[in-house]
């Protein structure tokens, strides 16, 4: 009897039961989704009130300067299964709230918190603060340099998924301060809300510190470093981009041209052909550029694609140089600088100190400044 119902259980089930079946598992994930969403968004909530109450209590109660490890301390035992209470995070609640409240509205701000959990703060960033987890607002809150650069990278992580490290690394490459910054003439030869989109897309500089370049190299070189380093790349030129390939060859008037790097974006629904120079710009790239793109235009674009895009990398640039460049251009493109990290030859990297030798003279100039002055 067992064989015969082992037999009936291994029955491949009717495609309307794996339907049904995926049709749950979507709703429980939508459930977990939700439940994670409203945790996250109570559990902000409470360090922020936190946060208000600690800086009230420094203000106005005497209990010294050492209460928050106390406070840390009888939290834990109160609350033994649950994280986030220690003297260390309490201070970063205390720093959260102070960021996002106006300090002269904060009093108020204490006042109104068990009406209003999130007083003070924009409501915009209330949303945007709720839906992505603590980790990533330390590093936002700690390193931005004020509320609309917050508001940029809380916006950037939701809308890409960036990990921890992904968003220390924007911050530290100052993503924001970088973005949209390319000197174009897309407002002239783009509909406007493809200019601004188009725009936005671009940065200058762009850094590409996972590259360690030895002097001397050419455009060769970068590029083939850039495409070994595809990911980080890709992640630097931003969301959106799909690498096509390097050095593509276009067949124009029985000649043969080679684009340096050439990209689809999804988003702007275009080709976007990059050229490389590792020199200063000079207005004879540009002229090379709109060659390119209306090569591509004829080649490539499809019907339904957006006009093709060029971005110009220089090493340097003059930003009036570039603007009576691309003035009379016909085709959308822009120039932004990029910035490598050059590392030193072989030859020259035995003539300098290592640090424990940096290290050694620096403990032998301290020594001898005790021998010499002694308290």
């Amino acid at each position: 009897m067992s064989d015969i119902l082992n037999k009936l259980h291994d029955q491949p089930l009717p495609a309307e039961y794996r339907t049904w079946l995926a049709d749950i598992k979507q709703r429980i994930a939508s459930v977990q989704m939700k439940v994670a969403l409203v945790a996250n968004s109570e559990l902000t909530s409470l360090y922020y009130d936190l946060g208000a109450q600690i800086v009230e209590r420094e203000q106005n109660a005497r209990w010294g300067s050492g209460f928050i490890n106390a406070f840390s301390r009888d939290l834990k035992n109160a609350f033994p299964g649950i994280a986030g209470f220690s003297s260390k995070n309490l201070r970063y609640c205390r720093a959260f709230f102070r960021f996002y409240c106006e300090d002269s509205i904060w009093q108020q701000a204490v006042a109104k918190l068990e009406s209003e959990p999130w007083a003070g703060a924009n409501p915009e960033l209330v949303a945007l603060v709720s839906q992505i987890p603590w980790g990533h607002n330390i590093f936002i809150f700690t390193k931005a340099e004020d509320i609309p650069a917050a508001r940029f990278y809380l916006a950037k992580t939701l809308e890409n998924g960036w990990s921890r490290d992904v968003l220390a690394l924007q911050i530290k490459s100052n993503l924001y301060t970088r973005t949209g910054k390319a000197v174009t003439n897309f407002s002239k030869t783009l509909p406007e809300q493809q200019s601004d989109l188009a725009q936005q897309t671009l940065k200058d500089p762009y850094v590409f510190d996972f590259m360690a370049m030895t002097a001397p190299y050419n455009e060769r070189n970068i590029e083939h470093q850039l495409v070994e380093h595809i990911t980080k790349f890709l992640l630097e030129l931003g969301k959106g981009f799909a690498f096509i390939g390097r050095q593509y060859h276009l067949e124009i008037g029985d000649n043969d041209y080679y684009i340096d790097l050439l990209f689809y974006h999804v988003v702007l629904k275009c080709y976007i052909v990059v050229e490389l120079k590792n020199k200063k710009f000079i207005p004879e790239f540009a002229g090379k550029l709109n060659f390119y793109l209306s090569a591509v235009d004829t080649l490539l674009k499809r019907e339904d694609d957006q006009p093709t895009i060029g971005l110009l990398l220089c090493r340097d640039k003059n930003n009036i140089e570039v603007e009576f460049a691309l003035r009379d251009m016909l085709k959308p493109m822009g120039v932004s600088e990029y910035i490598l990290v050059e590392t030193l030859p072989e030859n020259l990297k035995g003539s300098l100190p290592t640090v424990e030798e940096i290290e050694f003279d620096l403990q032998q100039l301290t020594d001898y400044d005790e021998r010499e002055n002694p308290a």
